[in-house]
């Protein structure tokens, strides 16, 4: 009988609140993801490449761990307690039928046990095909997916996931079950409402709301300047400002209400009664609602930087190059046929570099004049490219120096034609990584006026437009404003013992089509270790990449799902509370003789501004907020990209959390009418 009793009211339960199940489900598949990260492709990949970094950015998890269990208590608490309450009048029946409070405990904490099972026993499953997806998917957007993928089950991720879901069950459970032990019988089987209103002061909230948008204002400012990255003391104060000012707008919220929506109570049907509700769940709830706008407002800046990232974090790199070696010819030829890797390489060239040698400090052999170059510059419109291009003319001193034949031969391997240059022209190169779309876009207006630098007194036209080709694999040489030259030129203009040679070499397509690019380069790897020789492998540059797509995106990205299930939840339990609270007054209709259809849409009237309020703030918020996160975190390597690009993909990802957020408001309106039909029901009063 006990239970059957449970077994029965908790599948019940389930049913009643299909949305809040799902809620407990999504977030067990994110605790197990997280949780599971080190089995996955990708991560076991960087502990070849990236170890050091992969092993700080896993010593996190505990602490994200434990603060994801933090946020899922309260997830679990509103859940539970929206359960509680609205089974309370049913609690009342079972003590005033006999049941012992104890008994009643049992019963309560074998349907928390049995619900948990339930979520548990749909959460994991999911969570490991998701896990799996995830890490395909991951793999296939590197073009990386081609190692091969291995089905993995993390036993730890699976345990600590139990042991973490229950832990948060079972202190959610013991504080509302504490919490209905204390009450009163008759409290129990009343359905009346137990909160105090607010008094409600219409010029104290206008001078709140409008304190709140000013704040709003100074962090809107701050954040979309770039000031609040200045220093950890302006962040402080930009948070402070955001956070005060959301909290300010919401306890001044009333006011707005009643001039926005107040006009409308002379229209027919219940726009009196739907307004005074929702002006009346406003003021009972402004902490819920701000504390949940600030939540989706994190879900969203924080979706929209991890899937911003991931779609370019390597910087938008052509792959031309899969290894870049140093040191003499001879000694790298000779290392590479006797560990029988000359067949694997189809391209083997130098790439040749020098220093103009124009600083006393060392040991100066020639003289640079920029003047025209500098006039050239300063004759663009004013723009912020032009602001940069300036910036960089003014420090450049002895510029870098690559010899045209081996960035010809870059060219070539790129499909591109191989530039053509006189002895008395040279060509402006910036690595692409470091070259904005904005500098570019000056650069290459500056050179359309093919302006002259003078070297020794001898004019060189600078010809063409930016060169960005990456002329070595890696990081081996970042090179800002140098200058390619004719081989002759170059021969003459640097010292004897000046240029260094960069050999870059390019695996043949009949060895990388038989195994594969990223097998071909690590069995590379694995015979150049024993060779002494010093390299750097496209490999390399993936792992980095790889790296930053998953510090940056996985971890985002899952906060992003466990702030939007926390703050969605949280929203809609509360409303169904409170309409829980005031059934009198639906009921009361009733008898005045509304229908349901007329109930079921002021109930979903005040559903869409309920969710409306808090998510239009957050979402007005977010566009200043995701601006800010792509300025102060990204790499400086991907701002150099385009920022604006980053901040449309981001925003464009939002979209995806709209779609989550209509399945979440769809779900709570069918609760609430599931809820409207029991009460239509005729009851025998007793």
């Amino acid at each position: 009988m006990f239970f059957n009793l449970a077994y029965r009211n908790q599948r019940n339960s389930r049913k009643e609140n299909g949305i809040l199940f799902v809620s407990l489900v999504i977030s067990i598949i994110a605790f197990y993801i997280i949780l599971s990260l080190e089995n996955q492709d990708v991560i076991l990949f960087l502990k070849r490449m990236e170890s050091d970094a992969v092993q700080r950015l896993l010593s996190l998890m505990p602490v994200l761990y434990g603060m994801t269990l933090f946020l899922v208590f309260f997830l679990v608490y509103f859940t539970s307690k929206y359960q509680m309450e609205r089974r309370s009048h049913e609690f009342g029946i079972y003590l005033i039928s006999g049941m012992r409070r104890s008994t009643l405990f049992g019963v309560l904490l074998a349907e928390d046990v049995l619900g948990s099972v339930w979520v548990l026993a749909a959460g994991i499953p999911l969570a490991v095909l998701l896990s799996e997806v995830v890490s395909l998917v991951t793999v296939r957007l590197v073009g990386f997916g081609i190692i091969g993928h291995h089905f993995t089950f993390s036993k730890d991720a699976v345990l600590y996931t139990i042991l973490g879901f229950f832990a948060v069950k079972l202190a959610a459970f013991l504080i509302l079950s504490k919490k209905v032990a204390g009450t009163e019988l008759a409290e129990l089987l009343s359905d009346t409402q137990e909160e105090k209103l607010r008094l409600y002061d219409k010029k104290k909230e206008a001078i709140e709301f409008a304190m709140g948008g000013t704040l709003l204002t100074v962090a809107y400012g701050a954040a979309i300047q770039g000031i609040a990255w200045a220093s950890l003391l302006y962040f402080a104060i930009t948070i402070c400002a955001g956070t005060v000012g959301t909290f300010a707008l919401f306890y001044g919220m009333s006011a707005a209400l009643e001039r926005v929506l107040g006009k409308r109570r002379k229209e027919k049907g219940l726009q009196t009664f739907n307004f005074r509700q929702l002006q009346e769940n406003v003021i009972l709830q402004p902490k819920v609602l701000a504390v949940s706008s600030l939540l989706v407002l994190a879900a969203v800046c924080c979706f929209g930087y991890g899937i911003s990232v991931s779609l370019d974090a390597s910087g938008g790199n052509s792959h031309v190059l899969d290894y870049t070696f140093e040191g003499e010819e001879s000694k790298i030829r000779a290392a590479l046929e006797k560990e029988g890797l000359t067949p694997w390489f189809s391209e083997l060239f130098e790439v040749r570099c020098s220093i103009l040698r124009t600083e006393e400090a060392s040991g100066a052999d020639h003289l640079l004049n920029l003047d025209q170059v500098m006039e050239a510059a300063e004759a663009q419109p004013d723009s912020s490219g032009k602001e940069m291009l300036l910036n960089n003319l003014s420090f450049v001193e002895s510029p870098y120096m690559i010899s045209l034949s081996g960035y010809n031969k870059v060219r070539t391997l790129a499909g591109k034609e191989p530039l053509v240059l006189e002895n008395n022209q040279a060509a402006l190169y910036n690595k692409d990584e470091l070259t904005p779309d904005d500098l570019k876009e000056s650069i290459n207006l500056m050179l359309s006026e093919a302006p002259e630098l003078l070297i020794d007194g001898n004019p060189y036209e600078l010809t063409g437009v930016c060169e960005t080709e990456a002329i070595v694999v890696d990081r081996k040489i970042t090179l800002s404003f140098a200058l390619i030259v004719t081989d002759e030129v170059f021969e003459a203009l640097s010292r004897a013992d000046d240029p260094f040679s960069y050999w870059n070499g390019v695996l043949s397509e009949e060895k990388t089509q038989e195994n594969g690019l990223m097998q071909a380069i690590m069995e590379v790897n694995d015979r150049l270790a024993v060779t002494g020789l010093d390299y750097e492998s496209y490999l390399q540059n993936m792992g980095r990449a790889l790296f930053y797509v998953v510090a940056s995106s996985y971890l985002t990205i899952y906060l992003a799902v466990i702030f939007l299930i926390i703050a969605n939840t949280v929203i809609g339990v509360q409303f169904l509370m409170r309409q829980q609270k005031t059934k009198g007054r639906y009921q009361i209709l009733m008898h005045l003789g509304c229908d349901y259809q007329a109930l079921c849409r002021s109930a979903r009237c005040q559903i869409h501004w309920f969710f409306g309020i808090p998510v239009g703030i957050a979402g007005i918020s977010s566009i200043f907020g995701l601006r800010s996160l792509l300025t102060g975190l990204m790499g400086f390597h991907m701002q150099a990209r385009n920022i604006r690009f980053y901040f449309i993909v981001g925003m464009a990802a939002v979209g995806l959390l709209c779609v989550a957020e209509f399945c979440y408001i769809a779900g709570v309106k069918r609760v609430s009418d599931r809820q409207m039909l029991e009460w239509m029901q005729v009851r025998r009063e007793e």
